[in-house]
């Protein structure tokens, strides 16, 4: 699979001036978790998944959760499980070279990892992981242990992508512990730790709080704080850190607006102003602002609960050819003694030794989202991912 892969190979040879690379389930963890990008989650018990999982896969998804816990109603669970085990096996039997996402699967109990694994047989090969909730060190360890364990069973590599959301984490007199607490234990078992998610609603939740479409996760100062501390511990660039995915966008049905729109006109040209009325209508203004403020805050990636959200996460993934061209500057074997040069857009200052994690990191994501053309913006590359009526 590839991102972007879905649309035609002239189409991405108009868009990219380097196109996305290719990666399965069995590439190396730090692809796999750059490349997860838009992380869509669904119901476990919804009837049709198998064909949901990929239609969407056909328009451009590469990850998805297929969820156990808050999603569905605890009486369900059982229902749930039995759905997942049926739905695998007709994933299995679509034809050879049928694109499946990366599947995950999410919890609710260390026991569910490895019933779970013995029930799904041989169709544990299209499973990639779990994604373990409200996690913490005491919680932690038993889902990894579990994990392990599994993972022996069904021979083959499975990742835990745990979701930080406790609300020890959120209380202030608890969060410095917890969080060295989790740092441990993903330490400890980082070989099987993709990524580590968020779970803002959850944090909210501690307050009765919920943000508004015109707000972001970091508008809410209680939020971005626990946020800014995540990625303070756990998503540092020295080799310690985790890839930490930013948290989900509740909205999409169009609602009134207090506000004034937060997309400016002038990347649309007019033949794309219907693209801006389409996006403000579903009040995806607010979407792109918080995913541009994640990757300012040290995240990647983004959990998603609506189709619609996907093509937008991706095409604000791929790489602008300016963040490239200043990527490469940094990182060319006769600029590792450091020093500052002005960069190829001469409109900034590269700082060769304090800008080289972004450099790296910013090449990581080339890998896996493409390096836009030079005349190419998130404008054309989402109305090129958009589905066609």
């Amino acid at each position: 699979m590839r991102h972007f892969g879905h649309l035609a190979s002239d189409v991405r040879g108009e868009l990219f001036h380097r196109e996305p690379q290719e990666f399965s389930a069995d590439s190396p963890a730090r692809m796999l978790a750059t490349a997860l990008g838009a992380t869509l989650y669904s119901p476990a018990t919804r009837p049709h998944l198998a064909d949901d999982v990929l239609k969407q896969a056909g328009r451009g998804l590469v990850s998805t959760v297929l969820c156990l816990e808050d999603s569905i109603d605890d009486r369900d669970v059982a229902a749930g499980e039995a759905n997942l085990v049926r739905q695998f096996a007709d994933l299995a039997a679509r034809p050879a070279g049928t694109a499946v996402p990366l599947l995950f699967i999410r919890v609710r109990t260390p026991g569910q990892i490895t019933d779970l694994v013995t029930r799904l047989g041989e169709h544990v090969s299209l499973l990639s992981g779990f994604v373990l909730p409200k996690f913490t060190e005491e919680t932690g360890v038993p889902f990894l242990e579990a994990l392990t364990r599994a993972e022996a069973a069904a021979g083959r590599r499975l990742f835990a992508m745990p979701v930080l959301e406790s609300p020890q984490l959120m209380h202030l007199e608890t969060r410095v512990e917890t969080l060295h607490g989790i740092s441990r234990t993903v330490d400890k078992y980082r070989d099987r730790v993709l990524a580590l998610r968020l779970g803002v609603t959850d944090f909210c939740s501690s307050y009765g709080l919920r943000r508004a479409p015109a707000m972001t996760a970091y508008d809410v100062q209680i939020v971005a704080s626990v946020i800014g501390d995540v990625v303070n511990v756990l998503g540092r660039a020295d080799g310690s850190g985790f890839t930490v995915s930013g948290p989900v966008w509740e909205y999409f049905p169009h609602s009134e607006r207090m506000f004034k729109p937060q997309l400016r006109r002038s990347p649309f040209t007019p033949e794309a102003e219907y693209l801006r009325d389409s996006l403000l209508e579903r009040d995806m203004d607010g979407l792109l602002r918080e995913i541009e403020l994640d990757r300012a805050n040290g995240l990647q990636g983004k959990t998603c609960i609506h189709p619609t959200h996907v093509p937008v996460v991706h095409a604000l993934s791929v790489v602008t050819h300016e963040e490239y061209s200043d990527a490469a500057d940094l990182l060319r074997e006769d600029r590792s003694g450091g020093g500052v040069l002005r960069s190829a857009y001469t409109n900034k200052m590269n700082e060769v030794k304090p800008h080289r994690a972004w450099a790296e990191r910013t090449m990581r994501r080339a890998d896996a989202f493409g390096v836009a053309r030079e005349d190419i913006g998130f404008v054309e590359l989402l109305t090129a991912s958009l589905p066609q009526s």
